[in-house]
């Protein structure tokens, strides 16, 4: 309310105001003879589309070439919005057991790791990543240097460190080093509301765009938490399940991560209040496929099966719940990209979804999801040129 008209912000959920043409590349890039598919609803069609730094400038059926424009032609080709992951972790170990690894305080390692992921899912035509918690400063500084073009990558959303319960998720078999204390870890264990209020502003203070929060905590710990996070005008997600979504719906936390196992009320609730659900189904079949179930986690009390996911996922869908794509690609998993993403798609497909139904929750509903659908998510004049091409038409057969 206090943004002037025309005054440039952050390309983030933060919205700090900037100075003109922060961020901005110089030149000009003509997109010929492509076959659009822009997310917005609209079936796919022929155009041109020109791109300006950073922001998509026309969308025509024919455009003439200006001049120094640098040519693309997208001949038999499908251009669409940049894909968004709702759930990734830049820094998380890539081998349980490595001693340079479980070494939290180690963020030279944790930077290499993100370094290598970044480049992985650009690669693999995601855009926009929203960082689900990673080690101390690591994720942030990563943000910097890919928005300054110093390394190669999708733009990304930081949450920081994940905020739990005294052995809540998360936690198991990291011991002392989630305490208050070790600002370099990827997890804050908080007790008390005042305490998890403090949480919140160490991540706010260290550059959230917005909180993760997990199970375990008190109705009153969750509330606090969000409500702290709303005054300072992040949005919060929560890794819950049973009667800890149910806390954090009615607290009024923003979304839900995972498929885990919520009660009918619950996900009438989510509707009530419209919360939206980052299901993730693709990490867990992938846990459930190696080791037969989910397994030996204090914050993971139920039995988890494929069929209980898409149970929960197909309650949410006809409820009428927003779901968003998310992948969790944790260890090593992100060099099968982009593999997993295109499951997860699959995965929309066998709740009810069409392929452009698939694409357009990867896209402009993840965008929503974040709150930066005015910026990114769909190829419209004046947003942000997040911008992929492809060989197929992935709105007709997401493969």
């Amino acid at each position: 309310a206090y943004i002037l008209p025309g005054t440039e912000t952050s390309d983030d959920p933060r919205r700090v105001p900037v100075a003109p043409g922060t961020h901005t590349p110089d030149g000009r890039i003509l997109i010929t003879d492509a076959r659009l598919f822009d997310s917005t609803g609209s079936s796919a069609r022929k155009a041109d589309i020109l791109i300006d730094g950073k922001t998509i400038a026309a969308i025509e059926s024919s455009i003439p070439p200006p001049d120094g424009v640098r040519l693309i032609d997208a001949r038999g080709r499908t251009v669409m919005p940049g894909l968004i992951d709702l759930h990734v972790h830049l820094t998380y170990v890539e081998r349980f057991g490595d001693p340079r690894e479980l070494t939290d305080e180690n963020q030279s390692d944790a930077a290499l790791r993100g370094i290598t992921r970044l480049r992985a899912y650009v690669e693999n035509g995601i855009t926009t990543v929203r960082d689900t918690s990673s080690d101390g400063m690591a994720p942030f500084r990563l943000k910097d240097w890919v928005a300054e073009g110093r390394i190669p990558g999708p733009r990304v959303f930081a949450s920081g460190q994940l905020i739990t319960g005294k052995g809540g998720h998360g936690t198991e078999g990291f011991g002392a080093r989630t305490a208050p204390e070790y600002a370099e870890s990827a997890l804050r264990e908080a007790a008390g509301s005042d305490d998890w209020i403090a949480a919140v502003r160490e991540q706010f203070k260290n550059g959230a765009d917005f909180i993760k929060l997990a199970s375990h905590y008190s109705p009153e710990e969750v509330r606090a938490a969000i409500e702290e996070a709303h005054r300072l005008g992040l949005k919060v997600t929560v890794d819950s399940e049973t009667v800890f979504t149910a806390m954090a719906v009615e607290a009024g936390v923003d979304s839900i991560e995972h498929p885990l196992p919520r009660c009918d009320e619950t996900i009438s609730r989510m509707v009530d209040l419209g919360v939206d659900a980052v299901p993730t189904f693709v990490p867990y079949q992938l846990i459930i496929g190696m080791a037969g179930g989910y397994y030996g986690s204090t914050s993971r009390r139920f039995t988890l099966t494929e069929d209980i996911m898409f149970e929960q996922g197909q309650k949410m869908r006809d409820a009428g719940v927003r779901l968003g794509i998310g992948t969790d690609l944790i260890l090593d998993w992100y060099q099968f990209l982009p593999g997993p993403y295109i499951r997860e798609l699959q995965n929309f497909e066998t709740l009810g979804y069409t392929p452009a139904e698939a694409v357009i929750a990867a896209t402009s509903t993840n965008a929503a999801i974040t709150g930066m659908d005015d910026k990114l998510g769909t190829i419209e004049v004046g947003k942000l040129a997040d911008v992929i091409i492809v060989s197929g038409r992935p709105d007709e057969d997401v493969t």
